[in-house]
């Protein structure tokens, strides 16, 4: 039974809160050089010292050199770059990409970025220097050709860690807290003193000991830089209530984050802190606070001094400090990650650790400030349980009413389970939180390496019907298993998919594992995992196998287009013969063109059925395409020593997946978007929301523990009322008690939407559900929007 909780009165938007948002909303991002010189400047300096010192040293001239800021009436200080949303450069992932970019940054037609002639000389001048030293390139280079070969022809990406950090990780907040920088250097030291240095394994550990140590004081000096700047503006500042701000800043970060925090306004600075250096350590996005209602409400509770309005306040700001975070990636990229998405996943809810119920007042406070600031990060999620109190359900639609897209719902009953499955502890398991977009792990013990990859599942399928033979290029690109006309039953279709589908999970295997040993070679990350379980007792980075939990996280794209695809084939050609294999072949080949192989596609769209209906046929087989890959996935060992595990969602993976596969069954025209996520092809599911959700629960959502997305979009006035707000959450639960496990809603019309994309400028601040990520619509690429747009829009 639920437990009783009204939903409470809390303030809105304060005028600080929204001048410094409108002060945020006007910036255009630009590239910051300064991180790209600092770290060429000391990798020079350190080339005869071990990887685990240079990075450390690296890390510190970092926090030491960089420009500091504190911004008008700010009260959670800390910059990532020069201004605001800029983007620092991380040469040590890759850096040839961003080189042959530098005059298109401006052009782009999404994720646009201003720089200047100047900047760019200053990068082109150092980045000669890294050639052969990244860690790109030394997974290119343990790739095998066939595995190379897949990438080129979009069977699969690993373009995420490829060129980039990893990230996708949340470190133990309440261990910086409770004991503070200063606790996990004395942890350290004490493990320090342990090491026989005559044993080899202990001489290695000792370095990556001392990177911690070095890299932790380095943090605490970089806060130590901003209390001097607080206090030399309080000096000259002539405004009696901005000077005891700005002196209270100064105060609190000569405290946090090398001591306990012992306010709330402490610890949401020093949470701060390490969420900003987290990602100057590393450009790997999805850097996530998770369970932030959890670890932050004890310094709520504590906190006597503190009034509702003004830790509502410090909140609302500490959403603005999220949105500010950026990232720059290849053009290509943008097209999968539109938006200047970084991920910060802030989950409330669920059950504690002893399985009961954990919403508290800060659960609350948390929806309030996405609500408030109206901002895309941090992504804003909840997790379900059976005795959630309705009140938090409540506040969570209402936020949904609002059109931002958040937050995210999520199913403890099934996600649960699905970590057990995976090996956590069921202590473990219950507490944890969201990833990203929709990946589930365990805080401050997990290296998930989610997101490895974006897998085509529809291009596999291509290849299945086409003997191996990629019909866009005509390469013999997969095993030779059959051309379509040469299958005399469904079965035989399916053999040929499932040994397509065994190749090219091997080669992606390949890939993530070549990526895996490079970012472990070149890239340690020594403050990173400092904060995880059980880096410093091992004495080993994340990036060496040194988390508790360890895992790789591929994630299959086009679901419902391989189940409408196979669903077409069974029902037209073999159950009804109403369609020739060789008709079938000649109208993909050409993509349906002419009258006569128009008509036999309007006969795939129509009369086949489609998954998204609530129909058996079509879901059972959706179930089955998509656990062939999920059954491939988890065959394979990455070199930390823990397992692959499959996730379903494509972040906007879907819409350039979509660009590299022909004319496929389902009456999909070639190069159109695919599926989103678990989604049904958009505009198919007719049947109502209901009738899809039924659908999507049919898949095994536990098997597939990286995560699923599923993506609704309401007309808003199917939630204008409380009405609206109870049938929403009845959708919820009847995907939940299915079996679903993840479910986001847009509630916006196609309308405004075609507006917006039409007359951008008077939607700047219009924020809406790209994938698991919420975006400003009019900062994403057009085919981003297009597809948006293209979603079917369900109503009560």
């Amino acid at each position: 039974m639920a437990t009783k909780i009204d939903v409470p009165n809390l303030p809105g938007p304060t005028p600080r809160m929204e001048a410094i948002k409108e002060r945020f909303i006007k910036v255009t991002p630009e590239i910051c050089v300064e991180r790209a010189q600092l770290i060429t400047e000391s990798y020079k300096e350190t080339e005869d010292l071990p990887i685990h010192i240079r990075r450390a040293k690296a890390f510190e001239k970092i926090l030491n050199g960089m420009t500091i800021f504190i911004q008008d009436d700010e009260l959670i200080v800390g910059n990532q770059c020069t201004k605001p949303r800029s983007a620092p450069v991380y040469p040590e992932f890759s850096c040839k990409w961003l080189e042959a970019e530098l005059d298109r940054l401006e052009k782009r037609t999404g994720d646009v970025f201003l720089i200047s002639e100047e900047k760019k000389q200053i990068l082109r001048d150092l980045f000669p220097y890294w050639d052969k030293k990244t860690s790109n390139e030394l997974a290119t280079s343990l790739m095998t050709e066939d595995a190379l070969s897949a990438q080129a022809a979009g069977v699969f990406t690993v373009g995420n860690y490829y060129f980039n950090g990893v990230g996708h990780i949340s470190v133990d907040y309440a261990k910086v807290l409770a004991k503070g920088l200063n606790g996990i250097i004395a942890e350290a030291e004490a493990e320090l003193a342990t090491l026989d240095l005559a044993d080899p394994a202990d001489l290695k550990k000792m370095h990556f000991l001392n990177a911690v140590i070095s890299s932790n004081k380095a943090v605490i000096n970089f806060a130590g830089r901003f209390a001097a700047e607080a206090k030399r503006l309080a000096a000259k500042e002539q405004n009696a209530q901005r000077k005891a701000e700005l002196q209270e800043i100064a105060r609190i970060c000569s405290k946090v984050p090398g001591n306990p925090a012992e306010s709330f306004w402490e610890a949401v600075q020093s949470f701060w802190f390490v969420q900003l250096v987290l990602q100057l350590e590393s450009n790997g996005h999805s850097i996530s606070p998770m369970r932030f209602d959890q670890y932050m409400y004890p310094y709520l509770k504590m906190d006597t001094g503190i009034s509702t309005e003004k830790a509502q306040e410090l909140l609302d700001l500490l959403y603005i400090k999220f949105s500010e975070i950026n990232k720059v990636r290849d053009e290509g990229s943008t097209k999968a990650f539109g938006g200047y998405p970084m991920f910060q996943n802030l989950i409330v809810g669920g059950v504690d650790r002893e399985g009961e119920d954990a919403t508290n007042e800060l659960s609350f406070m948390c929806l309030q400030a996405s609500a408030n600031a109206k901002l895309y990060q941090p992504s804003i999620s909840i997790r379900i349980h059976s005795n959630t109190p309705a009140a938090l359900y409540q506040k969570a639609a209402e936020v949904s009413r609002l059109g931002l897209g958040m937050p995210a719902y999520y199913n403890d009953r099934f996600i649960i389970p699905g970590l057990l499955s995976r090996g956590l502890t069921r202590e473990d398991a219950r507490d944890y939180g969201i990833i990203g977009c929709v990946e589930p792990q365990v805080a401050g013990k997990t290296e998930g390496w989610h997101d490895a990859a974006f897998f085509n599942m529809a291009k596999v399928l291509e290849l299945a019907l086409n003997d191996g033979v990629d019909p866009l290029t005509g390469n013999q690109l997969g095993l030779k298993t059959g051309d379509l006309t040469s299958f005399g039953s469904f079965d035989e279709v399916m053999k040929a998919y499932k040994a397509q589908m065994e190749n090219f999970v091997k080669l992606l295997a390949i890939s993530d594992n070549a990526v895996d040993i490079a970012h472990g070679e070149r890239t340690p990350l020594p403050f990173l995992s400092s904060m995880v379980d059980d880096c410093i007792v091992k004495g080993k980075s994340l990036q060496e196998g040194g988390a508790h939990y360890n895992f790789t996280g591929p994630q299959g794209v086009g679901v419902g287009n391989v189940a409408d695809s196979l669903a077409a084939i069974k029902k037209l050609v073999f159950d009804e013969k109403a369609i020739t294999l060789a008709d079938l072949k000649k109208a993909l080949a050409t993509n349906f063109e002419g009258v006569e192989l128009e008509s036999l596609r309007q006969m795939l769209l129509n009369r086949a059925p489609k998954y998204g209906n609530d129909d058996e046929y079509a879901d059972l087989i959706a179930q089955e395409g998509a656990l062939v890959y999920c059954r491939e996935v988890e065959k394979y060992t990455n070199p930390r020593g823990g397992k692959f595990q499959p996730g379903l969602y494509p972040v906007s993976a879907n819409v350039p997946l979509g660009t590299v596969v022909g004319a496929s069954a389902d009456g999909r025209k070639s190069g159109t978007p695919l599926a989103d996520g678990v989604s049904p092809v958009s505009g198919v599911d007719q049947s109502g929301p209901t009738a899809s959700v039924k659908s999507v629960a049919r898949l095994d959502h536990v098997i597939a523990s990286n995560g699923t997305l599923l993506n609704m979009k309401f007309h808003p006035s199917a939630l204008k009322d409380d009405r609206g707000i109870q049938n929403l959450v009845g959708v919820t639960e009847t995907f939940f008690n299915g079996g679903g496990t993840h479910i986001q809603y847009n509630v916006i019309g196609r309308d405004t939407l075609l507006d917006a994309q039409n007359h951008p400028d008077n939607y700047q601040d219009m924020v809406v559900r790209v994938a698991g990520y919420s975006a400003f619509f009019t900062s994403l690429d057009k085919a981003i929007q297009d597809d948006i747009i293209a979603r079917t829009e369900q109503v009560f």
